[in-house]
């Protein structure tokens, strides 16, 4: 692990645009479940699996039920940034760091103080109304009523602004995220599985020269990384010294 660690400083170091490409473990320190781990969300029993429950359709069919679901288990309104998400708001402020892609949906990057987040799957801190498109930023217009949210101005349902499963990610989200990895010359991977799709296969756009990948579990990209470091994201780059 030492001698990863002192690698991974070395890229830190020499790379002039680096970019993070993170999802549900860099969370986990934070106190947020992450989903395909043996105690994530998607092993607890519920009598819809969760991919049904935030699914588009499950949405539009079963609004209350699905609004039961993400108030328990979708909402951390007291979860704080830990050392990941504050290294990484270090590292863009000295001016190292070009972007955080993120498939998290807790806005602990930007409560840490990154300032380019690109959120593939959305915001549980931004919500609209479905019918006069009035936005609701934070969580209280979730979290302080029961039931279905309703707009103060027309009566509309409120829904967060998320991307549900059979939801498409938003256009412009993608083009920033695939221009920044594109010009990186260095892609920290951390804390992702890189399963879900088509989130994973930004890694593609990757042509710079280090591509280093930290996560407590194998993933698919580890034969192409230089740097392979299994180890909680927070522990790991808590240890890296940042200089503009």
């Amino acid at each position: 692990m030492e001698e990863a660690i002192a690698k991974l400083q070395q890229a830190v170091n020499e790379s002039t645009y680096i970019v993070f490409f993170g999802g549900a473990g860099v969370s986990t320190e934070s106190g947020i479940p992450d989903f395909r781990s043996q105690d994530g969300l998607y092993s607890q029993k519920y009598k819809y699996p969760p991919e049904t429950i935030v699914s588009h359709s499950f949405f539009m069919q079963r609004t209350d039920e699905f609004y039961d679901f993400y108030r328990d288990k979708m909402i951390f309104a007291d979860a704080q940034p830990n050392a990941a998400h504050k290294k990484l708001a270090e590292m863009e402020q000295a001016g190292k760091l070009k972007a955080v892609v993120t498939q998290n949906i807790d806005g602990l990057h930007q409560k840490a103080g990154s300032k380019e987040v690109l959120e593939l799957h959305g915001s549980t801190l931004r919500n609209y109304c479905m019918d006069c498109g009035k936005r609701y930023d934070g969580l209280d217009i979730i979290t302080k009523t029961q039931g279905i949210p309703k707009c103060e101005a027309c009566g509309g349902t409120i829904r967060p602004d998320v991307v549900l499963y059979e939801e498409g990610l938003d256009n412009s989200v993608i083009r920033r995220a695939v221009e920044h990895i594109s010009k990186a010359d260095m892609l920290i991977i951390g804390g992702t599985s890189l399963v879900v799709y088509p989130a994973a296969g930004f890694i593609d756009y990757f042509r710079g020269k280090h591509l280093v990948v930290i996560n407590m579990s194998e993933t698919s990209r580890d034969s192409m990384a230089e740097i392979v470091i299994k180890g909680k994201i927070g522990e790991v780059l808590g240890q890296i010294h940042v200089e503009a």
